[in-house]
Order: C-alpha cells, then structure tokens, then sequence
C-alpha cells in the first residue's frame, strides 16, 4: 500500500496541504464567497464600526460558519437568505459565540446557522479596537503636509481579521463591495474600483474578482491624485504628489514590459498610493492599488524596483495566491523574478544583473543566522506568527530557484510555461504540492534530460542554497571589489573612488562590502567626500549608518535618531536597532528612542522590534 493510501489517499494529503493552521475557518463546511462592507471611520474613537454581509457557500447545512476576528467588538449576527437581506425583513439573531484568544490568531467566532439551504447570508454588526493590528491612525504631525489626520490598513499576514470579520486565509478568495463614510474633506481610497459616492457622501468601491482577505485595503487621508499613464496614477498628499508623479513616471512602461511576457493585466487600473513614513513595509501589492512607501523616493529612480515589484504581484500573489502561508515563496519568489525581469526591460540588463547579485548576497548574508528549518522553500509555520517568514529566502532563494530553471531550459520556454501557469490558475490559491505537480507536468517531463539538471527537492525542501545557483558576472561589481579593496589599504584616495557617479546599487554594494571595522579617518573622509550622513537615499543612508554606528562615528548618531523617530520601514528599523543594541550603552540609547517612537510604528514592525529590544512593556 502507497504513503498516500495509509494516510487517506490523495485526496486527504490535498486536503492536509491546504489546512490553513493560521485560520479558525472551516471553509470545506461553510466558506464566505462575497463580502459587502458598510463602514463608518471614526478618527475620535480610533475605530471603524459597521456591518459586513457576507454571502455563504454551505457544504454542510448542520456546520456553523466559523470566521477569525482579533480584537473586534461583535454586536450582533442576523441570519438571512439574499431576498430577505435586500428587502431589510430579517430580524432574528443568530447565536454566536467567541474561542479563547490565541497567540497569534486572534479568536474563532463561531455563528450557528438555520438548516435551511437559503439561509446563505449573515450580518455582522462589530466595530474595531482601538489598537486593532491592522490599522494605524496617524496624527496629522505624523503625515508628510502635517494638515489632517491619516488611516491606512496593513493585512498582510493575518491582521485583516482585526478590522473585519471574515475567514482570513489565503485560500478563501472573496469578492466585495463597500461603503465607506469618513470625515469631510478626507478622502477614501480602497484595493478595488471606485464606484463614486453615495447620497450620504460614503465612498462607494467594488472588488469583482476574488481576491484572498489580507489583500483587502483601505486608507483615507488628504490625498490627491496625479494620472501616470492610460491605466495608471499616483494617490499621495498635495504636498508629495508632483515629487512622486515624477519618481512613477515610468509605470506603465513597466506594466506593458510584464504584459509582453506574462499575459494580460486583469485588474482594471494600476495606480500607487504613497503613504505617510509611517508604513511597516516598502510596498504591498493590494489589487489596483499598490501602497507604498515614500522612502523610494529618492529623486533618480534608484528605488522604484520596488514599484516593479509590487506591480509583479498582479500576476504572483494576486492573481495566482499562495493557499497557506508556508507557500508564501510562490508569491514572492515568482515576483522577485518577475520583478528582475521588468527592470531589465524597462532600465536595462545591466541594473537586474547589480539588482540580482545585490538580492543573492542578501540571501547569503541571512543564510548565515537563520536555522536550518528555515532555509527552505516550503517552510513549517505551526505554532508560528507567519510573519516569521518574511526573510530573504522566499523572496530571493525563491526567485534563484525560478533563475534555475530558466537557465536550463531556457528563456522562451520558461516564460511560455509562466505564462500558461498564470493562466491555468487565476483567480485562485495554491499549494507547494499543486505547483510542482504542474511544473512536473508541463515542463520537466518535456524534457526529462534538462529535468535532470535541476534537484527540484532539494531548491524547495532543503536548507541553503544548491551549488547550481544563476550568479551573473557583472564587471562594475569587479571593478568596485578592487577598488574598495585598495581604498581600504590606502593606496586609492577616496578622491579617486569616483563615486560621484555611482548609482545606488553601487553604492550598495561597496558599503555592504566594508569590514566590521574601519578607521575612523576613512570614514570621516568618505562622508565628507559624498554626503551620506545627510544622503536623501534611504537605502544608501542605513547601509552607511550602520557602518558608521559599529564604527562609532558620532556625526550620524542625531540623524539616525530622526530617521528612526519618523520612519516606519521594518526593513530600515531593524538593522539600525540591531547595530544599536550591540553594545549595553547603545541598546540603552536604542531603548529610549524606542520608547518615543514606538506609537508611531505599524504593529507589524513593533512585533519586531518589541522581540529584538525585548522592551514589551514600553
């Protein structure tokens, strides 16, 4: 008897594979199709209230629907069927009850349902805490014009169940609809199409595609808008907007470069939403509308590999989602690839390749600190926050994987086998297991002596990073080894470095380069020579400022207290933390600028930092 059949066949080890362990729902029972929002964002009370309708799939009439909430305050449930619903004759409560809270997760919430097969829609009538995950409420002083409050929504992993209640799992896609009421002269924004407003000024949005929760979005701020091309735009403050229309400018070139080889844009509109400094991460790829964070905004372009990026998650992670969050390498391996290969059309081969390498020594650098258990692809997450997954590896041993596999059987082949792997499953969640059923089926055995090549298991099952890994040669890179090296022993004047003209990639790569230590005189020379201390390139300010905290340059310690104060950027928080906490006296100063900024951050980036500077009580 196989494996499978001892342990219930196919179907079961399926079944097994899809089991969301950071979700309550039991969506094979009673999963939600549709949600229907009507909000009210209250900026006094920090909390957004309402109702969510959501439509029924019931597989199991004796089953309750059970949802995920975290924090959330629920009022009341009402059965009903959609005719009763929309004719407002339903008046009867559904019994409902709440799990314990679990670390984590949040709390199950358990809603019994009529028999009846038309009783296929509820209404939950809630509201949100006041220090709901998923939302933060930014004063006025905390946004870029400094003239009206600000929300924005983060969900991504599991934190939408903190403002809506819903089966918050990636393999539950949802459509939804929405009204929203805010304050006057805010405006509301959300992941799906604008619908205009109501008669009572609600702003009114449609999302006609399923979509998985975590990518349901809202923010609402003082916003304006700018048009970047026939499909795309920029959301941002007044006082942003004309800077960040022109650092976009090249979105829809980077739209058309994605659709030339891996099919059609399905989502409407693409426009970008920058957000106040405050935003955990650098971008999130919520559908039609990209957030993103103004650190990118660095005057020349250098950043918008970011805006590449999310716009590749159209197709890898929207379009086609990863089921569980141990798949999560099937959303941002495919994008990182993807990502490289729009730069390279839009900017040239010579930036992917920097961009590439700088992403693979990225990989090689955690590879070093990260246990073995998470070095692989498909990675164990029970028991876990999924956050804990947000490493270089899905992201950058994902993308090699993929790198892999296009170096052996080469580019046309590869990108007609993405192409048809976008179409043969849009609009939907998959597993490990399901992809490598279909790489395997239409692609290794093809060819099985190219198949060969490529240890499969080992990229996706195993620790590190295989022996066969794409690692292009890049000749700028090579020239800066020698010159960083022989800069370090003196014999090249910081003078002749030539690093007026380096873009930020280079600089990247040659500070990333340097020892721990460095003398003082060098360091010295080089800022005053080039201005990183004061540099307006936030990538190319942590890499120095790290540098220069472990060296004890004293001249970025009031700069990087700024920076830290009003920048909300994980990736940036928490290397500069880190180097920081390295010594008692500096985990000290690290502490108490944690303490004044730490209202300010995302929850997100909090879970972080409170772990690294174990100041949980603050």
């Amino acid at each position: 008897m196989s494996i499978a059949a001892c342990a219930g066949g196919p179907d079961a080890q399926r079944a097994r594979e899809r089991h969301d362990v950071h979700s309550f729902a039991r969506p094979d029972q009673v999963r939600v199709t549709h949600v229907v929002l009507n909000l009210l964002l209250d900026f006094d009370k920090k909390e957004v209230r309402g109702a969510a309708t959501l439509s029924l799939a019931r597989a199991d009439l004796s089953a309750p629907l059970v949802l995920d909430a975290m924090g959330l305050v629920i009022e009341e449930v009402t059965p009903g069927s959609n005719n009763e619903f929309i004719h407002g004759l339903s008046r009867t409560t559904c019994p409902f009850t709440l799990g314990p809270p679990q670390p984590n997760l949040g709390q199950a919430v358990i809603i019994s349902l009529p028999p009846e097969a038309d009783y296929d829609t509820v209404c939950v009538t809630y509201r949100s805490a006041p220090n709901a995950a998923a939302l933060q409420w930014l004063a006025p002083e905390q946004t870029h014009d400094q003239v009206a409050p600000f929300l924005y929504t983060q969900g991504q992993a599991i934190l939408t169940r903190s403002w809506i209640p819903l089966q918050d799992s990636p393999g539950v896609r949802v459509t939804y609809s929405a009204s929203v009421r805010a304050p006057a002269g805010l405006t509301v924004l959300m992941s799906a199409q604008a619908k205009g407003r109501h008669a009572d000024g609600a702003f009114l949005f449609e999302m006609d595609k399923p979509v998985p929760p975590y990518l349901i979005a809202l923010a609402c701020g003082k916003l304006a808008f700018s048009p970047i091309g026939e499909r795309c735009g920029v959301w941002a403050e007044p006082g942003l907007l004309a800077r960040a229309a022109r650092e976009l400018e090249d979105t829809e070139r980077m739209l058309l470069a994605c659709e030339g080889v891996f099919g059609l844009y399905r989502w409407g509109r693409y426009d970008v939403l920058v957000l106040p400094p405050a935003f955990p991460f650098g971008g999130m790829e919520n559908p039609t509308l990209t957030f993103a964070t103004p650190t990118i905004l660095a005057g020349d372009k250098s950043l918008v590999g970011l805006i590449a990026h999310e716009l590749a998650h159209s197709w890898s992670g929207n379009l086609v989602s990863n089921a569980t969050w141990r798949d999560f390498w099937l959303n941002e391996g495919f994008t990182v690839f993807l990502e490289n290969r729009i730069m390279e059309v839009v900017y040239g081969e010579d930036r992917a390749a920097m961009e590439l390498l700088l992403g693979l020594e990225e990989l090689e650098g955690e590879l070093k600190v990260l246990p073995p258990s998470d070095q692989v692809l498909h990675i164990d997450l029970a028991g876990r926050n999924p956050d804990d997954n947000m490493t270089a590896v899905p992201y950058e041993k994902g993308a090699a994987f993929l790198h892999r596999l296009q170096q052996v059987f080469g580019r046309p082949t590869f990108d007609a086998f993405l192409h048809s792997y976008f179409d043969a499953h849009a609009f939907t969640s998959i597993t490990t297991a399901d992809f490598l059923a279909y790489l395997d089926q239409n692609l290794l055995r093809a060819d099985p002596g190219k198949a060969a090549q490529v240890d499969v298991a080992r990229w996706v099952r195993a620790p590190g990073l295989p022996s066969d890994v794409v690692r292009p040669s890049h000749p700028a890179f090579a020239e800066l080894e020698g010159k960083r090296q022989h800069w370090l022993a003196g014999s090249l004047s910081t003078a002749d470095l030539g690093a007026a003209a380096w873009i930020t990639q280079l600089w990247l790569r040659f500070l990333n380069g340097l020892p721990e230590q460095v003398d003082h005189s060098k360091l010295a020379e080089l800022d005053a020579a080039y201005g990183l201390t004061t540099s307006g390139n936030s990538e190319i300010f942590v890499a120095w400022a790290v540098i220069a905290l472990r060296n004890g340059i004293a001249a970025v310690d009031a700069p990087v207290e700024q920076f830290l104060l009003n920048v909300g950027r994980r990736k940036y928080l928490k290397p500069l933390y880190e180097t920081l906490a390295k010594t008692p006296s500096g985990k000290a100063r690290a502490q108490a600028i944690y303490h004044k900024a730490r209202p300010r951050y995302h929850a997100v980036a909090v879970r972080t930092l409170d772990e690294l500077l174990q100041d949980k009580g603050v």
